[in-house]
């Protein structure tokens, strides 16, 4: 039995009431905060919401059920673009659902995960977390499904030549999602931010690492805050300062300590 549920959203600074549908049951995280509050991730959303304007680009990366993606559609409207990209069958369905029901037909909905290269991947499933599916078996004897994998610079040529704004959670698959995206993004210069997680443990278990995914970003020479969601503030941090945080997190192999950091202004 299908039992989604619809939510009402409780975020200021909307032009027009949002709602959403969320899991029913099973999902512990993304779906109950929305059932449960109205909100998910209180101070990112707010800073997503202040950096985008009507004609912007947004990217989305790791999608789940559309929330940060109906909310960006709804601030850059139909003049810009918003892609945005889910792997998992489950998540995807609500994802079009919502993108319907809110009325922001425009939005680019994919269902496929980003990497460095076009490929066919696996997920493995959190049975009560449906955003910590991961593209690595981390041997906690997880159901998986195929899924597929897109270089993202290859994917938005001719739909957009310069990323406004670009959000990224899939659970350690940052590395190779901003490895595809790396084009695209060195040419949008410093108009660009991006809100990553930022997740040693899950970068290593993918096969990369922090340190690899700092090489990375640090090419696009943008300021780095770390996102402190409890105290509702950017905090600044340097290159190096991550770089000693990552040393001291790889040198206890079960730490899975993480941050959310945002790059750009």
């Amino acid at each position: 039995m299908n039992s989604d549920r619809k939510c009402p959203l409780q975020i200021s600074g909307l032009d027009k009431p949002v709602e959403l549908w969320v899991h029913g049951d099973g999902d512990l995280h993304v779906s109950k905060a929305i059932a449960d509050t109205g909100i998910w991730e209180a101070f990112e959303t707010q800073l997503i919401l202040e950096r985008l304007n009507a004609g912007d680009c947004f990217i989305d990366v790791g999608a789940n059920l559309g929330y940060y993606t109906v909310l960006a559609a709804n601030k850059v409207g139909p003049q810009g673009y918003v892609g945005a990209f889910e792997p998992e069958p489950n998540n995807f369905r609500l994802l079009l659902k919502n993108i319907s029901a809110n009325g922001v037909d425009f939005v680019d909905a994919v269902n496929a995960g980003l990497a460095d290269k076009h490929s066919a991947g696996q997920l493995f499933l959190n049975k009560t977390n449906f955003g910590d599916h991961q593209i690595y078996d981390a041997g906690e004897q997880r159901d998986c499904c195929d899924i597929q994998l897109l270089n993202g610079s290859d994917y938005l040529q001719g739909k957009a030549k310069t990323v406004d704004l670009l959000k990224i959670d899939t659970q350690g698959a940052e590395s190779k999602v901003i490895a595809g995206l790396l084009p695209i993004l060195s040419q949008s210069g410093q108009g660009l931010s991006i809100i990553i997680e930022f997740w040693p443990y899950g970068l290593r278990k993918s096969g990369s690492s922090a340190h690899r995914l700092l090489d990375m970003l640090m090419t696009l020479h943008l300021p780095i805050h770390i996102i402190d969601h409890i105290a509702h503030q950017l905090v600044p941090c340097t290159e190096q300062q991550l770089r000693e945080w990552v040393d001291m997190v790889d040198a206890i192999p079960e730490d899975q300590g993480f941050m959310n950091i945002l790059l750009g202004a």
